[in-house]
């Protein structure tokens, strides 16, 4: 079957003097906003084109179609199907998440806080009947427990209708919500909800209150964000006492408060937008506890503030700022101030008594892992509910008394098919970077693995927006590791794995940092005998993607294949568009190439579509959404167009569109591993690990 050859149509535009010319701008639907509502009426010559390359990938993967299965089989296998999480008592009852076998979306349930008969308030499956794609938003009951409001994404684009019912008899009331961003928050009189509202180019541009019984075409417009280039979030303090507007871009925070027992009163700015300056907050009693990088306080400090007048010349510092010790967030309890935070590149929960400031760690003793506070839905509680996993340890859900320090085990993620964690190794290395810097690498591996450059590797990056990707259990990747591949992850630059100042030396002027770790960081592991040249499969996803286009480009003979997940591979263009959801958020990431030359530069250096040669490429899985409206579809597709039409080499360069999702993949805990199945079969075929 020969691959389908996409039609050149070129359009040349000119920025700062800068002729371009794009062949294939024709696949980007001029109606994709319609698209993203209905995928029925994408363009005829579009759809074409990626079905041609959906029906080539499936003809080229065809000899792993077996494989697949088995995979799929494996990974199914170790998910335990009738699975919930441990119930988390609020009032009189406890709210729980729960899976019965073989279903595909989770269900919401409660039981009376002392025992008693289970109610299921929401269940995913049944909302899901006869849907192509499902995936449900934010799920929050009322503070009065008499209601439920929730939200669902039917297409993948991520507009969610946002729904209230009944918890007593499970009944949708009329009041229903369209284009949020999926989710809502409650007022204290368990009658208001807020909510965003996303505007027509899928930007969260307004928050609304609505009065549960009335019509939402009445609904109060409580604040608008008029710079584009904010996204919007809502939430509720962990004392109930107030909802929070946060509006934000990648570099610059404004907060407003809205007193959760007056829902009609008007938003009260905390601190005014700083350029620079990031923000958050919770807050106990009479005090805002804020974390802030105000100061110079790169990493993070913790400071107070009077409730009453919460302004920047009121903040007095509570936990002053320390360089190298990054803090990542901090929850008030009555008598407690929690906070997580990362030094040497792993995270440590610790706890402050607020009536004398006597701290403690919560200790652990694994190489590398990962952490997570669980929230709750209490204030007015000793007990704090954390998660811990590693690569070789499936997760424990804890409950810690932060009063006599005593460490219950609630709940230890079950391997239904069976998992012997001393049949594994993890460990941490140190790759040396080109400039002097050194890249933290988690590696996976069996125990028999020999490590003497015979292995595959997959190698998993990220390195944007200062996300850190954790150290956590995975058990799909046991699919790999268990035939022979390491599995390893690059703590690269552009994440905050090693405190913020990784993060700022990773992002606009300094992105190429991020390709050269992830390239130093494979050739550390071809040194030192984990791998070999051109045993590496890179994978990643989103700015992940962009990470694996850039080092195809930079160092294709690294690398056995490249899984490129709805990849942002066409930057320029789109940094260049402002009319895209994302665009204009994005520019403090990445640059402004409209206004700044440099940045125009900078990008277009790197940028994997317009930097795509005549040269050899290794094989290549590119993967897509239709309806993703974070990468939109015609990413990978004119990045496979360009390379298929430019490479020189032989090698598989395939191109599977999901016509029924968006950037998340397929809706439902199944059916994506169906996706990762093809996935890693695509790995094992081009390392030539087929069984």
């Amino acid at each position: 079957m020969q691959p389908p050859i996409a039609e050149k149509r070129p359009v040349t535009t000119t920025v700062h003097d800068v002729a371009l010319t794009d062949d294939y701008g024709w696949l980007r639907a001029d109606n994709w906003q319609d698209v993203m509502r209905d995928p029925s009426v994408l363009a005829g010559d579009i759809r074409a084109y990626l079905e041609a390359e959906n029906a080539y990938t499936a003809e080229m993967m065809a000899d792993t179609e077996a494989l697949q299965k088995t995979l799929f089989a494996e990974m199914k296998g170790r998910i335990k199907e009738d699975d919930s999480s441990v119930p988390a008592p609020d009032g009189p009852f406890a709210y729980a998440v729960k899976y019965v076998e073989a279903a595909e979306h989770p269900i919401y349930v409660r039981t009376p806080r002392d025992g008693g008969a289970e109610t299921t308030l929401l269940d995913g499956n049944r909302e899901a009947e006869g849907a192509a794609y499902f995936h449900l938003g934010g799920v929050s009951h009322s503070p009065d427990h008499k209601l439920l409001a929730w939200a669902f994404d039917g297409n993948g684009s991520e507009y969610y209708t946002l729904k209230v019912r009944t918890a007593e008899t499970g009944t949708d009331l009329a009041d229903v919500m369209e284009d949020t961003g999926g989710s809502a928050v409650w007022a204290n009189d368990g009658r208001t909800l807020f909510y965003i509202r996303l505007d027509a180019n899928h930007r969260p541009s307004k928050v609304f209150r609505h009065v549960v019984g009335t019509d939402p075409a009445d609904d109060v417009l409580v604040y608008e964000e008029k710079d584009t280039g904010f996204y919007m979030d809502l939430e509720k303090t962990q004392s109930d006492r107030f909802i929070v507007i946060n509006a934000s871009d990648h570099q610059t925070s404004e907060i407003r408060l809205i007193d959760a027992d007056r829902p009609e009163s008007a938003p009260v700015m905390v601190a005014a937008r700083e350029v620079d300056h990031e923000y958050n907050l919770d807050h106990g009693g009479d005090t805002l506890f804020i974390l802030t990088n105000c100061d110079g306080a790169e990493d993070f400090k913790i400071v107070t503030a009077p409730v009453t007048a919460p302004g920047r010349e009121n903040w007095q510092d509570l936990v002053p700022y320390e360089e190298g010790r990054l803090i990542l967030s901090v929850t008030p309890y009555k008598g407690h101030l929690v906070r997580l935070e990362r030094a040497n590149g792993l995270p440590r929960i610790i706890i402050r008594r607020l009536s004398d400031g006597a701290e403690h760690e919560i200790a652990f003793d694994e190489e590398a892992y990962s952490l997570g506070l669980a929230g709750s839905f209490e204030f007015d509680t000793t007990s704090l509910r954390f998660s811990y996993s590693s690569m070789t340890t499936p997760s424990r859900v804890y409950d810690y008394d932060m009063e006599s320090r005593e460490r219950t085990l609630r709940k230890e993620q079950e391997v239904p098919s069976g998992h012997d964690p001393d049949a594994y190794v993890t460990r941490r290395l140190m790759a040396p970077a080109s400039d002097g810097e050194t890249v933290p690498v988690t590696l996976l591996y069996r125990k028999d693995t020999p490590l003497d450059g015979s292995p595959p590797c997959l190698l998993y990056g990220y390195g944007s927006y200062g996300i850190s990707i954790p150290a956590s259990f995975s058990t799909t990747a046991l699919s790999l590791v268990d035939r022979g591949f390491v599995y390893a992850i690059a703590h690269i630059r552009g994440g905050k794995d090693k405190g913020y100042r990784w993060y700022r030396l990773g992002r606009r002027e300094h992105k190429t940092n991020t390709f050269t770790d992830y390239i130093a960081a494979g050739r550390f592991l071809v040194a030192e005998k984990i791998t070999s040249k051109g045993k590496i499969v890179g994978h990643g996803g989103s700015a992940g993607g962009l990470l694996m286009g850039a080092v195809t480009n930079m160092a294709p003979d690294l690398f056995a294949g490249i899984l490129a997940e709805v990849p942002f591979v066409d930057v320029l263009n789109t940094i260049l568009d402002d009319t895209l959801p994302l665009t204009p958020p994005e520019w403090p990431e990445w640059g402004d190439p409209i206004r700044d030359k440099k940045a125009f530069e900078t990008i277009r250096s790197y940028s994997p579509y317009d930097n795509v040669e005549a040269k050899a490429y290794p094989p290549i899985l590119a993967v897509g959404g239709l309806t993703d409206p974070r990468v939109t579809y015609w990413e990978p597709a004119k990045w496979v167009a360009r390379l298929r039409a430019t490479k020189t080499d032989g090698n598989l360069l395939l191109l599977k569109t999901n016509m029924e999702a968006g950037h998340g993949g397929a809706s439902g805990r199944f059916a994506r591993l169906e996706e990762v199945a093809l996935n890693y079969a695509f790995a094992l075929k081009v390392t030539g690990k087929i069984d």
